[in-house]
């Protein structure tokens, strides 16, 4: 979809756009993200239909509820999440929370009858994501997930090509994400580190990404072998209010133990017969921020990293096979990527990807229809997820079971 049809697909003026009453629950940086587009989402988008109005705010830390109210325009804010699932002024929960609370939210904003927006993973682990999924399926709900990556103008692309048939039938797939969020071991426990809080590691909190990813560009998963391992087994423990990613303590102050993931790896078998590799890590030097796909066909090739995300790898079979690869560079004439800068090769940004999934799940909401990607799309991701942890523990190939709950 381009600009101008995503600007006609939602056209309405001021006096009959609808209202969408916000209610966001935890305000780190994903919850501010969230917050910020959907004030940026009344200026990218002048023919909505809808405007977005902040209405409450949910957090632990009174400071980070100061800043909401005062810097961003909640009209009030809360300790108690509660109050932000009960409040009559809220259409949409956004839920930016820690992994361990998902479930618990959801259920509950679903029972409130709220559309409900989860950061991913929906849970932190496979068999809550499926409790949650379920919730909001059961309610009716709207449901949406923080899949932002499909988001990308040049990925939307990338699935054009292949549903166009541009690179032919798609034999192999590799997805992975590298990140060095974890690699000092200096690194705070924080939540991301421990199961019981944040559920399982790199799988859940990474490889979801590179699972859901491939899933949009090739289609479902269905055989597995992986493994698993953690490389820094203790970190200094945290001290409150300490930055989920990148606090950092002392030699010298207290430890506690990691008991989830530092990375994962498998082989897979998609329903279609494509092979696949994913890798996911935390630990590992070099690459900073590598949400990274190359996929091959027999009439073509496509590579895609976020580190470089308005650059996109095209190698298009001809009657020369040594062409190589094209840098297709981002710009206006791409889905979406002229809402923000004109031209070609003026580049867009990580938060600019989530200006474009809340613009899409407003529109959901507001056209009371299934949002993609949405729960369900969690749950396909999760039950790879499910049989790769089962691989690591049995040594074998193992099929994925769907999660689904009646």
């Amino acid at each position: 979809m381009t600009t101008a049809e995503a600007t006609s697909a939602s056209s309405g003026d001021a006096a009959t756009r609808r209202r969408i009453g916000v209610g966001l629950i935890g305000f780190g940086w994903l919850g501010q993200a969230h917050s910020r587009s959907m004030q940026r989402i009344k200026t990218l988008f002048p023919g909505r239909a809808f405007d977005p109005e902040l209405v409450i705010c949910s957090d632990t830390v009174p400071a980070r509820v100061d800043e909401a109210m005062g810097s961003f325009g909640y009209r009030r804010g809360t300790a108690d999440w509660r109050r932000v699932v009960e409040d009559p002024d809220v259409d949409v929960v956004f839920i930016a929370a820690p992994n361990a609370m998902h479930v618990e939210l959801i259920e509950a904003a679903a029972a409130a009858g709220k559309d409900v927006f989860c950061e991913k993973p929906v849970g932190g682990t496979p068999e809550e994501t499926a409790r949650a999924e379920r919730a909001a399926r059961h309610a009716g709900v709207i449901s949406g997930v923080g899949y932002n990556y499909r988001w990308a103008p040049l990925v939307r692309y990338a699935a054009q090509l292949v549903s166009e048939g541009r690179v032919g039938s798609v034999s192999h797939y590799r997805g992975r994400f590298f990140s060095m969020y974890g690699s000092d071991p200096m690194g705070l426990l924080s939540w991301r580190f421990l199961v019981d809080e944040g559920g399982h590691g790199v799988s859940t909190d990474l490889m979801s990404h590179s699972v859901d990813l491939a899933h949009m560009l090739v289609g479902p998963i269905v055989r597995v072998v992986g493994t698993t391992e953690t490389f820094i087994r203790e970190r200094p423990l945290p001290v409150p209010g300490a930055g989920t990613h990148y606090g950092r303590g002392n030699t010298g102050d207290p430890v506690g133990a990691v008991t989830n993931e530092d990375y994962a790896g498998m082989l897979c078998v998609f329903e279609n017969g494509a092979r696949g590799t994913f890798e996911a890590g935390r630990t590992l030097l070099g690459p900073e921020s590598q949400m990274a796909f190359d996929l091959h066909g027999d009439g073509g090739a496509l590579g895609w990293n976020l580190e470089r995300m308005n650059e996109l790898q095209v190698y298009l079979a001809t009657e020369e096979p040594h062409s190589g690869y094209t840098t297709v560079f981002g710009g206006e004439r791409f889905p979406y990527h002229g809402a923000f800068v004109p031209g070609s090769a003026n580049g867009i940004g990580f938060e600019d990807l989530v200006v474009i999934e809340d613009f899409e799940f407003c529109r959901s909401v507001v056209e009371r229809r299934a949002h993609r990607p949405g729960f369900e799309d969690a749950l396909a991701a999760v039950s790879v997820q499910a049989a790769l942890l089962r691989s690591a523990e049995s040594g074998g190939w193992e099929d994925v079971v769907s999660l689904r709950e009646d």
